[in-house]
């Protein structure tokens, strides 16, 4: 019989990570990170609007991204190759986690992190070159697309002198981020 797919809630409400079978032989690894079993093990109804994939090199900090409202999304986001940390931060006005993270090394294997709407998203590589797989609930949208930097959001980053996109760096700080979001207690 094949295992069902797992959801385990991280300290930072809708955040967590979702643990589906993993198969290996000796021809290699096969899973399904995105099925109707996942929706049901997250407990919520996540349609595939868009997916995105990234490579990024070891020393790599992408990061930390959102969508605002209207266009907020959530993501369901897993690795295909190398080793990252992936980090989500609350910025939820008025949650009881708001600035708290959860954090989880991941590796190509049946664990996926769920991003809820009204966190920021961003992942360090600590083994490359990585590849990144994003599930989205929603499109992307230029106009809500933000986020907060890297380094302000008290993450257990390892590389010193990372990777980082002119765009990232100059988000701001997250105790200067004006967020639109507000936490609604389900």
């Amino acid at each position: 019989m094949t295992a069902l797919p797992s959801f385990t809630p991280a300290t930072v409400p809708g955040a967590g990570l979702v643990t589906v079978p993993w198969h290996t032989d000796r021809r290699g690894s096969f899973t399904k990170p995105f099925s109707p079993d996942v929706l049901r093990a997250l407990g919520s109804e996540f349609h595939v609007a868009e997916v995105y994939w990234s490579g990024s090199a070891t020393g790599t900090i992408r990061g930390m991204h959102l969508q605002a409202p209207p266009h907020a999304l959530r993501k369901l986001v897993f690795v295909v190759a190398g080793r990252i940390r992936d980090v989500v931060v609350d910025v939820r006005r008025g949650s009881p986690t708001y600035g708290q993270i959860a954090t989880w090394d991941l590796e190509p294997s049946g664990r996926a992190v769920l991003v809820p709407s009204g966190c920021a998203h961003g992942f360090e590589v600590l083994e490359g070159p990585a590849a990144m797989c994003y599930v989205q609930d929603g499109g992307f949208d230029a106009e809500t697309d933000g986020g907060v930097r890297w380094d302000s959001v008290g993450a257990p980053w390892t590389t010193a002198a990372p990777l980082v996109s002119d765009r990232d760096a100059a988000l701001p700080r997250l105790d200067e981020y004006e967020s639109p979001f507000v936490w609604e207690a389900t």
